[in-house]
Protein backbone atom coordinates (compact mmCIF):
# COMPACT_ATOMS: atom_id res chain seq x y z
CA UNK A 1 0.00 0.00 0.00
CA UNK A 2 1.23 3.20 -0.93
CA UNK A 3 0.55 6.27 1.43
CA UNK A 4 1.15 9.92 0.71
CA UNK A 5 1.16 12.81 2.75
CA UNK A 6 -1.96 15.19 2.84
CA UNK A 7 -1.34 17.97 5.05
CA UNK A 8 1.42 19.53 6.44
CA UNK A 9 1.45 22.06 9.34
CA UNK A 10 4.38 24.37 9.84
CA UNK A 11 4.53 25.24 13.29
CA UNK A 12 4.70 29.45 14.56
CA UNK A 13 6.41 30.93 17.73
CA UNK A 14 3.70 32.66 20.24
CA UNK A 15 3.15 32.80 23.74
CA UNK A 16 0.65 31.02 25.69
CA UNK A 17 -0.62 31.02 29.70
CA UNK A 18 0.80 33.47 31.52
CA UNK A 19 3.78 34.40 28.75
CA UNK A 20 5.48 30.90 28.07
CA UNK A 21 7.14 31.21 24.71
CA UNK A 22 6.20 28.13 22.43
CA UNK A 23 5.97 26.58 19.16
CA UNK A 24 2.54 25.83 18.48
CA UNK A 25 2.84 23.24 15.43
CA UNK A 26 -1.46 22.06 15.72
CA UNK A 27 -4.13 24.44 17.19
CA UNK A 28 -7.80 25.04 16.69
CA UNK A 29 -7.01 26.52 12.86
CA UNK A 30 -5.58 22.71 11.72
CA UNK A 31 -8.51 20.84 14.30
CA UNK A 32 -10.96 20.23 11.35
CA UNK A 33 -7.82 18.34 8.96
CA UNK A 34 -6.32 16.44 12.29
CA UNK A 35 -8.93 15.92 14.15
CA UNK A 36 -9.04 14.39 17.08
CA UNK A 37 -5.67 16.06 17.88
CA UNK A 38 -6.48 20.15 19.19
CA UNK A 39 -3.27 21.53 19.24
CA UNK A 40 0.33 19.99 19.73
CA UNK A 41 3.10 22.56 21.17
CA UNK A 42 6.66 22.37 21.54
CA UNK A 43 8.74 24.10 23.52
CA UNK A 44 12.97 24.49 24.10
CA UNK A 45 14.59 27.08 26.37
CA UNK A 46 17.55 27.75 28.35
CA UNK A 47 16.22 30.76 29.52
CA UNK A 48 13.42 30.47 32.94
CA UNK A 49 11.80 33.79 32.21
CA UNK A 50 10.76 32.14 28.77
CA UNK A 51 8.59 29.86 30.54
CA UNK A 52 8.54 30.14 34.57
CA UNK A 53 4.89 31.99 34.51
CA UNK A 54 3.15 28.84 33.49
CA UNK A 55 -0.31 28.02 32.80
CA UNK A 56 -1.93 29.39 35.52
CA UNK A 57 -5.36 27.89 36.82
CA UNK A 58 -7.54 27.24 33.74
CA UNK A 59 -10.78 25.15 31.86
CA UNK A 60 -9.54 21.83 29.96
CA UNK A 61 -13.69 20.97 29.08
CA UNK A 62 -12.84 17.24 28.72
CA UNK A 63 -10.12 17.51 26.71
CA UNK A 64 -6.82 14.70 26.80
CA UNK A 65 -3.15 16.49 27.33
CA UNK A 66 -0.13 14.15 26.94
CA UNK A 67 3.14 15.69 27.95
CA UNK A 68 6.52 14.92 27.30
CA UNK A 69 9.48 16.28 29.31
CA UNK A 70 12.85 15.73 27.85
CA UNK A 71 14.18 17.80 30.09
CA UNK A 72 13.07 20.21 32.47
CA UNK A 73 10.45 19.82 35.52
CA UNK A 74 6.53 20.47 35.36
CA UNK A 75 3.93 20.79 38.55
CA UNK A 76 0.21 19.67 37.17
CA UNK A 77 -2.56 20.53 39.79
CA UNK A 78 -6.11 20.99 39.54
CA UNK A 79 -9.37 22.44 41.30
CA UNK A 80 -9.90 18.90 42.97
CA UNK A 81 -6.27 19.49 45.21
CA UNK A 82 -5.00 16.61 43.06
CA UNK A 83 -1.08 17.26 41.73
CA UNK A 84 1.63 15.45 40.22
CA UNK A 85 5.00 16.87 38.97
CA UNK A 86 7.12 15.34 36.09
CA UNK A 87 10.71 16.04 34.76
CA UNK A 88 13.47 14.50 33.09
CA UNK A 89 12.55 11.44 30.60
CA UNK A 90 8.89 11.53 32.14
CA UNK A 91 5.49 11.84 30.47
CA UNK A 92 2.07 12.46 32.03
CA UNK A 93 -1.56 11.66 30.33
CA UNK A 94 -4.02 13.84 31.61
CA UNK A 95 -7.78 13.41 31.70
CA UNK A 96 -9.67 16.92 32.28
CA UNK A 97 -12.93 16.67 33.55
CA UNK A 98 -15.37 19.15 32.61
CA UNK A 99 -15.79 22.22 34.80
CA UNK A 100 -12.44 21.32 37.12
CA UNK A 101 -9.51 24.22 36.65
CA UNK A 102 -6.22 22.85 36.02
CA UNK A 103 -3.19 24.80 36.23
CA UNK A 104 0.88 23.40 34.72
CA UNK A 105 3.71 25.59 36.23
CA UNK A 106 6.80 24.98 35.15
CA UNK A 107 9.70 25.33 38.07
CA UNK A 108 13.52 26.86 36.79
CA UNK A 109 15.45 24.20 35.46
CA UNK A 110 18.66 24.38 33.29
CA UNK A 111 16.86 23.66 29.92
CA UNK A 112 13.06 23.32 28.88
CA UNK A 113 12.63 21.00 26.49
CA UNK A 114 9.26 18.80 25.11
CA UNK A 115 6.07 18.99 23.78
CA UNK A 116 2.56 18.58 24.51
CA UNK A 117 -0.42 16.80 22.99
CA UNK A 118 -4.27 17.73 23.21
CA UNK A 119 -6.92 15.88 21.58
CA UNK A 120 -10.81 15.33 22.25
Amino acid sequence: MQRSVTHTSLGFRTQDGAGVSLVRVLSNQTAKVFDPILMLDSFDSTDPSDYRAGFPMHPHRGIETISLLVRGNMVHRDSLNNEDAISDGEVQWMTAGSGILHEEMLPDSERMLGVQLGSI
